[in-house]
């Protein structure tokens, strides 16, 4: 049956033709706009009661020019995409991963010796710390497109344990997608939607944290039975046929614990550590923002003199091992780069494509090896970057036709008269509606929130009620809709079809929303700080 599922390439399509109808059908529209400024940084917001009905713009060839338009409105998504497919190739034929991921199995075998750990399960507690680690990085600064990088590490890692490639997915994407959905310090959801709602920022703290706990409970829940149960019989997985490369990359794998270390290896270890020890000098205090607060830190010295210290004592044993030390200070340094200095995808794949690039060096490739790899990388994730650009055609089509103010506007008039708790519902499922077609979480609270905090004082709402709204409805989606470029690059690097991902996310998402509901309903009907 699901062979006859259509293309991921055919349904986006379909659905871009579906908008173009929708354009036919629905009047053109649109709201007056204006500049403010918030937490800083100059927003483009809507100004409420200002909509009108203007003359729409019916799409109709516009269907194929769509794609142009789209790959052009996400081309550092698709670069992004590319360069880390390819650095990751260059790291891949190091062996370096695939020594790491041996290793690690061949450690954590030993937890199982210890009667506590065997108890609760040592791989439970493994895929759940990995799981929180990269919950607390969506819901403090907002992890979101950083997570294609790590689908490569965890896939394989994942299937290495007898798990599938979605339960791979699960560690790192989705548990960021958990975080970022019950977040409580996120700048670019929370921080956005309160400075648009003239509410002190992360006010409300305490409930949200809350939030985000009982969502972890439910959401790795979850996650931890499906892996259960595909452990038990990896053929119960939905993509199992296609786990079929992940399952023959690792028997391929030659695992060589041949300790040697090229001299070359030295030579740009030594490069590497005058390199950051100057921008030690240039950097040596990051004001880390965590929240509404700063912490003056000297994160690029430390970052850079644990490096260093690693990197000596991995390269007197391997060079396999030192290259897993860079691969892990590349994730401390963007980890500095995102809290620090505001780092964003270009930032992102420029970093990572220094670790292909110096990971090649190490094991001695030439230049002309270290290109070849890095051109198989981004031929290998082609499909994935093309995706994305296809998906973007969606919104340049509603865009385009007039109709994104027109939606708005009409969902906007559907909570008349359905109380308190009747209304923040409505809110809650008109935002969940817009992440379809808005999948940026900063832009739908640009346009969103300065009209719906203005609706909540007329019903008598929390604006932080309407806050949560926006929250649960801009996060819980994001791990199934087709215009979310970063999710299409997930699946695409993880060689998920996404007709077999929607098959397996959509139960979850009916019962996360369906938690975002009960947990609504307290910030309507109980007096709690911040609220």
């Amino acid at each position: 049956m699901l062979k006859k599922v259509p293309h991921t390439f055919v349904i986006i399509f379909l659905l871009i033709a579906f908008c173009a109808v929708l354009t036919w059908v629905i009047p053109g529209g649109e709201f007056e706009r204006e500049i403010i400024t918030v937490n800083g940084v100059e927003r483009e917001v809507i100004k409420s009661q200002s909509f009108q009905f203007i003359e729409s713009d019916m799409q109709t060839w516009q269907i194929f020019s769509a794609f142009f338009d789209g790959f052009v409105n996400t081309a550092n998504i698709i670069a992004f995409i590319l360069m880390i497919g390819g650095a990751f190739w260059i790291l891949n034929e190091s062996k370096s991963i695939d020594i790491g991921i041996y290793s690690f199995l061949k450690f954590a075998k030993k937890w199982e010796k210890s009667k506590l750990l065997k108890k609760f399960g040592v791989n439970n507690i493994i895929l759940t710390g990995i799981m929180f680690i990269f919950s607390l990085f969506g819901a403090v600064f907002g992890m979101s497109e950083e997570t294609i990088a790590f689908t490569i590490i965890f896939v394989p890692l994942a299937v290495s344990m007898g798990y599938d490639s979605i339960v791979g997915v699960s560690l790192c994407f989705v548990a960021a997608a958990l975080g970022f959905a019950g977040a409580f310090l996120n700048p670019f959801t929370v921080g956005i939607a309160q400075g648009l709602s003239n509410i002190p920022l992360f006010s409300g703290i305490e409930y949200r944290i809350f939030m985000w706990i009982i969502i972890n409970l439910v959401g790795f829940t979850y996650i931890l039975r499906y892996a259960s149960k595909i452990h038990k019989d990896p053929k119960k997985s939905l993509v199992y046929d296609d786990d079929k490369f992940w399952r023959d990359r690792n028997d391929k794998t030659n695992i060589d614990f041949n300790f040697t270390v090229p001299r070359i290896a030295w030579i740009s270890f030594i490069i590497l550590s005058i390199a950051l020890i100057l921008f030690s000098i240039f950097y040596s205090i990051t004001n880390l923002k965590i929240g509404n607060s700063e912490i003056r830190f000297p994160a690029v010295p430390i970052s850079t003199g644990l490096f260093i210290f690693s990197g000596f004592l991995t390269l007197r044993k391997t060079v396999h091992y030192y290259i897993l030390s860079l691969l892990t200070f590349t994730i401390v340094f963007l980890i500095v780069g995102v809290m620090g200095y505001n780092w964003y995808v270009m930032e992102i794949a420029t970093l990572f494509l220094a670790l292909g690039i110096f990971s090649g060096i190490a094991v001695g490739q030439t230049a002309n090896e270290i290109t070849k790899s890095f051109i198989e990388g981004a031929k290998d994730i082609l499909s994935a970057a093309l995706v994305v650009g296809l998906a973007g055609g969606i919104i340049v089509i509603l865009e385009d036709g007039k109709i994104i103010d027109t939606i708005l506007y009409y969902v906007s008039q559907s909570m008349k008269d359905l109380g308190k708790v009747g209304s923040v519902s409505v809110m809650y499922l008109i935002q969940t509606f817009l992440n379809i077609f808005i999948p940026s979480g900063s832009g739908k609270a640009a346009l969103t929130m300065p009209m719906m905090s203005q609706f909540s004082d007329l019903i008598g709402i929390s604006r932080q009620a309407t806050v949560v709204a926006f929250q649960f409805g801009d996060g819980f989606t994001n791990m199934i809709t087709p215009t979310s470029g970063v999710l299409i690059g997930v699946l695409g690097i993880a060689r998920i079809p996404y007709e077999k991902w929607f098959k397996w996310v959509a139960p979850f998402i009916i019962i996360l929303t369906i938690l975002g509901f009960l947990l609504l309903i307290p910030t309507v009907l109980m007096k709690m700080n911040g609220f």
